[in-house]
């Protein structure tokens, strides 16, 4: 509860009259705690403030901003807030200016921010200030256009891959030319034939996309004179999540205060919570601010104000493991609280009916289930559809209303159905090319036993291999190995059914039941861990604890990779506020194919005094299970951070 006092303040209007209005003014102390308070009312140049999840971190920093405004008397116009969504932007400024009556300078995303100032400044730089913005589609189809152009077969060459090479590439602050002098090898030596071109075609249409306005921005602030204007703009420069900063970021960030005795900055950010390098993000933007600021002051927040200390203690038995950063010990708010439940199960149709058991009979608030990959939601949905149990997808499409499996149930049903017009329709939208393949497949098997009586997982391998289906996707980029993944689910239903009819039936009747469900929001959420990440839950029930499901497989024999995947078991983790279960399974259907169920690295983690075992009760062998074992994967780096092991 805020604790504020009521101050009166004049305000002088034209013709002599005065308006006498009441804010509230803050209460520090009572505000907040001992660690809050010291990273708020800090003065004395840079800081980076190690926020543990669930400690108040945005808090803190909507509250250090009105301090900066109350307290140090900085002209909010002069005050910068860079986040990574405007939702939290949104929700942070709308904070502040609950608690000062008044707006900041700018508070927005990165690419906003890049936008704005391209928009008033970019003519210092040679950017037309009425550029247009590409997003990731005209993106795509610009380099489509390329591509058509320089005659390069996209069954060889996928745009989604190209497109995604060149924004890693641009995410290290490489240009088109500067990538043609270092690419090696037949591929890299076709992305950069075609980003030359695509540069071209964007300076062209005076277009920039969004890895271009991270790029024009750190430009624009290497002139004099835009460094001169911006740093005039704002003194004071706070960034949110900066463990999710990529190159570009950090060089703008850094841009923003160069050259200032004290540089007012405030970054806020948490090692064990950087789960995005696969999109550039780098956590090592945290260890430089040290090099760049060897005076900075260093805040920690490790009171959490979400879990108990038995989900805690669990969380950080976990992430204790990883080697290659600093790690916070977090304390509860809390008194007492729930231990963590570890159940295991037969299989995934076990482990659906559980999760619906232990949604069903939790308490108030909200149930979040949580898995790795999309995926594992399929078998989850079924058994929720089939029981009138409504939910929320967060993040995501509902498994048989995904674009792929859409595309691959029209080729099924018209082999059960050759009249059925719609599902011709929306094969023609894939491609005449493969309509006219599977029209062939289906024409090579007239006067056998018919289609539709054959077993369905073998017609769905072949309608696959005859239309070429699969060569749409590349396994490289992190979207297409998603629907790759959902197609190879989609087997491991076909698997179920001895003939493609009843398969058909029972994909309708799933469909049909969803579509009954109430559309208002559910408190129950299915979500990957990616998505649910800055939310919380009363319940979360982490599916899937297997290795190679949990830690996925690709991260396997990759110490780095293994890291982050322990990062993103912590943050799934840390997501609940009052029980936390995880669960794995003996055995399997997944992707077509039965295996046995080895329980994932991260249960061995979990110290044994905070786990509960659950009703469907197992006892993890650890003699029968040969794990990979993160020294097998690399070499541990134990002291490389020596000088901050104390953070």
């Amino acid at each position: 509860m805020q604790m504020l006092n009521r101050v009166q303040h004049d305000v002088y209007l034209t013709e002599g009259l005065v308006l006498v209005y009441t804010i509230d003014m803050i209460n520090w102390k009572n505000e907040l705690n001992s660690e809050q308070l010291t990273a708020v009312s800090y003065q004395g140049g840079p800081m980076l403030v190690l926020a543990g999840a669930g400690s108040g971190k945005t808090r803190v920093l909507t509250y250090r901003v009105a301090y900066m405004i109350e307290e140090f008397k900085v002209p909010s116009e002069n005050i910068l807030l860079l986040t990574f969504t405007n939702k939290a932007a949104g929700e942070m400024v709308k904070r502040v200016t609950g608690l000062t009556n008044q707006d900041i300078g700018f508070g927005g995303t990165f690419h906003s921010y890049c936008a704005k100032i391209l928009r008033r400044h970019g003519y210092l730089i040679g950017v037309d200030p009425n550029y247009t913005i590409y997003d990731e589609d005209d993106r795509l189809n610009a380099i489509k256009m390329v591509m058509k152009e320089q005659n390069i077969d996209p069954k060889l060459i996928k745009a989604p891959s190209v497109a995604a090479s060149i924004s890693s590439a641009k995410n290290e602050m490489l240009m088109a030319l500067e990538y043609s002098n270092i690419a090696r090898g037949g591929y890299q030596e076709q992305v950069a034939k075609i980003w030359v071109a695509y540069e071209m075609m964007t300076n062209k249409f005076h277009a920039l996309d969004f890895d271009d306005l991270l790029i024009a921005g750190v430009r624009l602030l290497e002139t004099e004179e835009g460094k001169r204007r911006l740093q005039a703009q704002f003194s004071c420069v706070l960034v949110d999540e900066y463990q999710d900063t990529n190159k570009c970021q950090y060089k703008l960030t850094k841009l923003l205060v160069d050259n200032q005795e004290k540089p007012n900055l405030t970054v806020v950010g948490d090692f064990s919570q950087a789960i995005y390098s696969w999109r550039g993000a780098d956590f090592r933007n945290l260890l430089m601010l040290e090099r760049d600021y060897p005076k900075i002051k260093i805040a920690k927040l490790t009171t959490n104000y979400r879990s108990g200390q038995y989900i805690l203690d669990a969380a950080y038995g976990v992430i204790e493991n990883n080697t290659e950063h600093p790690i916070l010990k977090l304390l509860a708010n809390q008194v007492g609280g729930e231990k963590v439940k570890l159940i295991e199960v037969r299989d995934e149709k076990e482990e659906a009916r559980v999760v619906k058991d232990t949604a069903a009979r939790a308490g108030q608030g909200k149930v979040a289930v949580l898995y790795r990959t999309n995926a594992q939601s399929r078998a989850i949905e079924e058994e929720l559809i089939k029981h009138g149990m409504p939910y929320t997808l967060v993040g995501g499409t509902k498994f048989y209303e995904r674009k792929e499996i859409k595309d691959i149930l029209a080729y099924l049903k018209v082999i059960a159905n050759p009249d059925d017009g719609v599902s011709w329709k929306r094969i023609e939208t894939v491609g005449k090319r493969r309509m006219e393949a599977l029209r062939g497949w289906v024409q090579r098997y007239t006067g056998e036993q018919p289609l539709a009586e054959r077993e369905t997982s073998w017609i769905l391998k072949e309608v696959l291999v005859a239309t070429d289906y699969l060569s749409l996707y590349d396994e490289k980029d992190e979207n297409d190995l998603m629907r790759l993944e959902n197609i190879k689910e989609l087997l491991t239903v076909a698997s179920e059914f001895a003939d493609l009819t009843a398969f058909l039936e029972n994909v309708a009747l799933v469909q049909s039941e969803a579509a009954k469900e109430i559309k208002e929001e559910s408190r129950l959420v299915l979500s990957t861990i990616h998505a649910a990440k800055g939310l919380e839950f009363e319940t979360v029930i982490i599916v899937g604890m297997e290795e190679g499901i949990f830690p996925h497989s690709r991260s396997l024999m990759e110490k780095s990779q293994m890291e982050e995947e322990r990062r993103l078991c912590y943050v799934a983790m840390t997501r609940a506020k009052r029980e936390l279960y995880l669960i794995y399974a003996r055995n399997r259907l997944f992707f077509g194919q039965r295996d046995a169920g080895v329980p994932s690295r991260f249960l061995m983690e979990v110290p044994e005094s905070t786990l509960e075992r659950g009703k469907r009760r197992g006892v993890i062998n650890e003699e029968r299970i040969k794990i990979v074992s993160d020294e097998e994967v690399g070499m541990a780096a134990r002291g490389d951070f020596a000088e901050i092991d104390s953070w």
